[in-house]
């Protein structure tokens, strides 16, 4: 047997005998792939070179033929701005020719012109000359120089311009007075006519019923203390008096009267009257009057139909519904003033809106002139301006009684209604001794006039007939007169409506034949 090392040294040197006989192996393989991959490189550069070359010469054919066709474009392009070209151009030569005939032709109506122009000149001196000549003949003859007999012409000629001017200015005013009076008389009337209303006088008093004498005695309580309660919480005055079955509430507030009216018929009818009682009923009676207030300001904006009050001006409006004012209900007075208002305005031409809402709002500080100061006019104008209403409305408010002079259309239309409202028959009342006192002051005013014979209240005190003497008033004094006397009668009185001065003058000339 061999050695073991003598077999391990066998088996190595076959195993490296091995190794390199695969070497040897794999190099020549490798040499021969790399001979076939240089081969197959070289085949695919010539073909790659043969395909450039192919598509080389195809772009060449290519862009010699868009050279061409680009070519033959540009060729025919020229050819026709050149044929263009040589239109223009002969239209150009043709237009000059044209110019230059017409210039000569200008050249020559010039030439013409002057000539004439020299010869009018001349003309011209000529005529100056027999002027001249003739201005000296005539002022020879007159007397006269030039400048004189022009100033005599014109102070003839303003005498007589200013005189017919004078008599034509008399003639449109009559006219237009005539006419604007006839035309307002149709306009007024046709909105009395198509405005009518019913009025009912009021009094700032209330009574209440009571179903016997001894609830008088019981509102008044033990020692006082119910009536006492009901005047201390609505601010009223009872006036309880031998008056059988009725007891007075007096108060100058409408409103708290009303609250107190109202609160009265529920104690009645409750038949309970007593402090706690008294305070309850009065709470309710006030909730039922500003419900009142909210539903009758509502109503009349509805009727009007007057649109975008604010809700505090609608309140004030239904407050109005207790004011009186000489006995006509201040609300329905505003409610026909804003219809007067928009018949009038429709039959001028203006707006109509404006209108009514102005003749609405008018007398909206009476709603509040018990409380706060000045006179319902500053108080609502104030109140309108608060509540963003617009320049005309408020400016018809301040004029609607003469407090401004009246600068706009509806201006003047809110107050003609207000008189018209106010003129009624039947609209207002006055206590007698206080309408005595005012026609006894109208003709006092009347008569405190120099050239004064007598005077006469007439119509209820809405016209004064005054008699003058005629030696001392004449025909012209008389309308100065008469605006003199109506002046002071604005200033001196207080009175509804208008007063119509009415100044009469008569001359008798009495002779007796013997």
């Amino acid at each position: 047997m061999m050695p073991i090392w003598l077999e391990i040294l066998l088996i190595l040197a076959g195993l490296v005998l091995g190794f390199g006989a695969g070497m040897i192996y794999r190099k020549r393989v490798g040499e021969r792939e790399i001979g076939s991959a240089e081969e197959e490189a070289k085949r695919i550069l010539n073909d790659a070179i043969k395909s450039a070359e192919s598509k080389k010469r195809e772009a060449l054919l290519e862009a010699k033929e868009e050279i061409h066709k680009s070519r033959s474009e540009y060729e025919r392009e020229v050819k026709e701005r050149r044929a263009e070209l040589s239109k223009q151009e002969h239209r150009l030569q043709q237009k000059e020719e044209h110019l230059d005939k017409k210039t000569d032709a200008i050249d020559r109506k010039n030439e013409l012109l002057t000539k004439k122009i020299s010869e009018v000149e001349a003309q011209q001196e000529e005529v100056q000359k027999l002027k001249n000549s003739q201005l000296e003949v005539l002022e020879r003859i007159s007397g006269y120089s030039t400048e004189e007999a022009k100033q005599l012409l014109i102070d003839s000629l303003a005498s007589e311009v200013t005189h017919e001017q004078a008599v034509k200015v008399r003639e449109i005013e009559a006219q237009f007075k005539e006419e604007a009076d006839q035309r307002a008389r149709e306009v007024i009337a046709l909105a009395i006519q198509r405005c009518a209303a019913d009025h009912a006088s009021e009094v700032t008093v209330s009574v209440v019923s009571l179903p016997n004498d001894e609830m008088k005695g019981r509102i008044i309580g033990r020692e006082g203390r119910n009536i006492r309660s009901i005047e201390n919480l609505t601010g009223v005055d009872l006036i309880i008096d031998d008056t059988p079955e009725a007891i007075t509430v007096s108060c100058f507030d409408p409103v708290r009267r009303e609250v107190a009216r109202l609160a009265l018929e529920k104690l009645i009818a409750d038949g309970r009257i007593h402090p706690a009682r008294i305070e309850e009923m009065i709470a309710k009676a006030q909730k039922e009057v500003n419900a009142t207030i909210k539903a009758e300001g509502e109503r009349a904006v509805f009727e009007t139909g007057v649109n975008g009050l604010h809700p505090e001006l609608i309140k004030l409006l239904g407050r109005q519904k207790y004011r009186t004012s000489y006995g006509q209900n201040v609300l329905n007075h505003s409610m026909e003033v804003a219809h007067i208002s928009g018949l009038i305005a429709a039959e001028l031409g203006v707006d109509i809106a404006t209108a009514k809402r102005a003749g609405l709002l008018h007398d909206i500080g009476k709603s509040i002139d018990h409380e706060v100061e000045g006179s319902h006019v500053t108080i609502g104008v104030d109140i309108a301006k608060k509540y963003k209403e617009s320049p005309e409305v408020i400016h018809a408010i301040q004029a609607h009684h003469g407090d401004v002079e009246p600068q706009t259309v509806i201006a003047c239309i809110v107050q003609a209604a207000d008189a018209i409202s106010a003129s009624r028959p039947g609209a207002r009342r006055e206590n007698i001794e206080n309408y005595v006192k005012r026609l006894e002051k109208l003709e006092e005013v009347s008569m405190s006039f120099p050239g004064i014979d007598s005077c006469y209240a007439i119509q209820a005190g809405r016209e004064i007939r005054i008699m003058v003497k005629p030696e001392q008033v004449s025909e012209d004094q008389m309308t100065l007169l008469a605006r003199d006397i109506a002046k002071k009668i604005e200033e001196e009185l207080t009175y509804p409506g208008q007063i119509k001065v009415h100044v009469l003058r008569e001359t008798k000339a009495v002779e007796y034949a013997k």
